[in-house]
C-alpha cells in the first residue's frame, strides 16, 4: 500500500502543473525546426504606427532549437525583425551596430553567420521582408512617420511605396505578390491599427476588408491563403469567400501577432497571460484551447517567431506604371457604398490633396454622370481623397482617409468604399459613352501620351 500512495502523491502535483499551464493531455509534437525570435526587455507592438520604437530598450535575435537558445548575431548593439529567405539560406534583419546608430537593414548568411548592410541613411529602417526578384520591402522613419519602401538586396534603386503624412509598416508578402501592411484607419488620418494591401510598386492600395472598427495588426498569411491577425486578446482571420473577419477559437491569452505555421498545421505564437506578464513562445493546434510552451526568457519578451526553413516563393508582380505625373481613375457608380447607396445621384465629385503641413487642399471638381460614373486624371504619388457633392455644392458623402495613385496607374473602382463583395453592373458606364478623355483634376493642366484614353497607351 505504501508504494501506491507514493505514486499517487507524485502524480497529483504533476496533474496540477499540466492544468495550470494549459497543456493538452496529448501534447503537440513540435517539429525539430530552428526558430528565430526577437528577445527584448520591452516590446511595444504598435509603437511604430505612432512614430516610436517598438524596442525602446534594445533587442537581440535568438536561434531557438529544442527549447534552448543562442544569440544568432554578434557584434551588434541591437537586432530584431528577422525574415528568412525563400530558400532559408539568408536572413534579413534590422540592426544597430552601436546603441546610438539608427536601425538599418542587414542580411545574414546562415552558413557562416557573415553579415552585410543593405540600407543606409539617417532614418530608422525596420521590418524588412523578402520580395521575389532579389528585392526587399521595409519601413523607413521620416519626419512624417514611417514610409514603406522597396529596394534591391544590394540596397540600390530605393522606391517609396506610401505617400501620406502617417506611419505604415509592412507585415507580410502574400502568395499573390501583394504587400500586407499596417497603418492607422482611416488611412493617413486615423489612429486605429488596421491592415491594408498594395502591390510591390505601390499601386492598387486598398483596405484588406471594410468591416473596420476594432484594432487589427500582426497579419500573417497561412498555407491555406487565409490571413490570421490579432486584436490583442483574440485572434481572427480573413478568408477569401467572406467580406468580413472570422473569429478564431484560441487559448485565452494576449497575442503579439505575426504567427508562424508548422507543416503539421500547428501555430507558433508569441503570447502572454496578462499585461504584467512577459510574451513567451507557445504552440497550439487551431481550434484547441490549450497551449504548449516552447521557449521563455526571464525578464524579456520573446516575439516575432519565424521558422528557419524553406518556404514558397510569392508571385512576382509585373508593374505597368509609367513615368507620368498623373494617373487615371474610373468610378463605375459613386452612389454605391457599404454605408448604404445614395438615393440621389451626386452632381459633382471633389478631389482634395494634402499640403506639406498635412492640411487638405481642394484641387477641383468633376461632373458625375446620371449613372454615378466619372472618369478623372489625378495627381500621382500624392495623398488624395474624394467627396461627393449635390447640385448646390453641399457634401453628400466624403472620404475621411487618404489614398494615392502611382504614376501612370490606371484604376477602376466599383463605388465609394463598396467592399470586395460588390460587383459592377455589366454595362458601359455613361461617362465613357460621352467621352474617353478623363476630366483633368491634376491641378497642373496635364496632357500628353497616356492621358487621352482609359487604356492610357499601355
Amino acid at each position: 500500500m505504501r508504494p501506491l500512495k507514493r505514486v499517487v502523491a507524485a502524480t497529483i502535483p504533476l496533474a496540477l502543473v499540466l492544468f495550470v499551464c494549459g497543456f493538452a493531455s496529448d501534447t503537440l509534437h513540435i517539429p525539430d525546426v530552428p526558430i528565430v525570435v526577437t528577445s527584448a526587455p520591452v516590446y511595444q507592438p504598435l509603437a511604430a504606427l505612432r512614430g516610436a520604437d517598438r524596442f525602446p530598450k534594445g533587442a537581440q535575435l535568438l536561434l531557438v532549437r529544442n527549447g534552448k537558445a543562442e544569440q544568432l548575431i554578434h557584434g551588434f548593439a541591437a537586432t530584431a525583425d528577422a525574415n528568412v529567405s525563400f530558400d532559408a539560406t539568408t536572413v534579413l534583419f534590422a540592426g544597430k551596430k552601436t546603441a546610438t546608430d539608427p536601425w538599418q537593414v542587414w542580411e545574414l548568411k546562415v552558413a557562416d553567420r557573415s553579415v552585410r548592410q543593405v540600407t543606409t541613411g539617417a532614418g530608422d529602417c525596420v521590418r524588412p521582408l523578402y520580395l521575389p526578384g532579389e528585392q526587399l520591402v521595409y519601413a523607413r522613419r521620416t519626419a512624417h512617420g514611417s514610409q514603406i519602401e522597396t529596394a534591391q538586396l544590394d540596397g540600390k534603386k530605393e522606391l517609396p511605396l506610401t505617400y501620406m503624412s502617417a506611419s505604415a509598416l509592412p507585415a507580410d508578402v502574400l502568395a499573390d505578390g501583394r504587400i500586407l501592411f499596417e497603418s492607422g484607419f482611416p488611412l493617413g488620418s486615423g489612429s486605429t491599427p488596421e491592415m491594408f494591401l498594395m502591390y510591390s510598386d505601390g499601386s492598387g492600395v486598398e483596405s484588406y476588408r471594410c468591416d473596420h472598427g476594432t484594432t487589427r495588426w500582426g497579419g500573417r498569411q497561412l498555407a491555406s491563403g487565409d490571413v490570421v491577425f490579432t486584436h490583442g486578446a483574440t485572434l481572427a482571420r480573413f478568408t477569401s469567400p467572406l467580406a468580413h473577419e472570422q473569429p478564431i477559437v484560441a487559448p485565452h491569452a494576449e497575442f503579439a501577432g505575426a504567427i508562424s505555421e508548422f507543416s503539421s498545421g500547428a501555430w507558433l505564437v508569441s503570447a502572454r497571460t496578462g499585461p504584467a506578464a512577459r510574451y513567451a513562445l507557445k504552440v497550439f493546434a487551431p481550434g484547441n484551447l490549450a497551449m504548449q510552451s516552447v521557449f521563455a526568457q526571464t525578464g524579456n519578451d520573446i516575439v516575432e517567431p519565424v521558422l528557419l526553413a524553406p518556404r514558397n516563393r510569392p508571385n512576382q508582380h509585373p508593374s505597368a506604371l509609367h513615368d507620368w505625373h498623373y494617373a487615371n481613375l474610373l468610378a463605375l457608380d459613386a452612389r454605391q457604398s457599404r454605408e448604404g447607396d445614395l438615393k440621389t445621384t451626386p452632381a459633382k465629385v471633389r478631389l482634395e490633396t494634402m499640403d506639406a503641413f498635412g492640411h487638405a487642399v481642394v484641387i477641383g471638381t468633376s461632373p458625375v454622370e446620371a449613372d454615378g460614373s466619372f472618369f478623372v486624371s489625378t495627381p500621382s504619388d500624392k495623398a488624395i481623397r474624394f467627396a461627393l457633392l449635390d447640385k448646390r455644392g453641399a457634401t453628400l458623402r466624403q472620404e475621411h482617409g487618404w489614398f494615392w495613385i502611382r504614376s501612370g496607374e490606371q484604376r477602376i473602382c466599383v463605388g465609394c468604399h463598396t467592399g470586395p463583395e460588390r460587383a459592377s453592373e455589366n454595362r458601359v458606364p455613361a461617362v465613357l459613352l460621352r467621352t474617353t478623355t478623363p476630366f483633368d483634376l491634376t491641378g497642373a493642366g496635364a496632357s500628353g501620351a497616356g492621358k487621352r484614353t482609359l487604356a492610357g497607351g499601355r
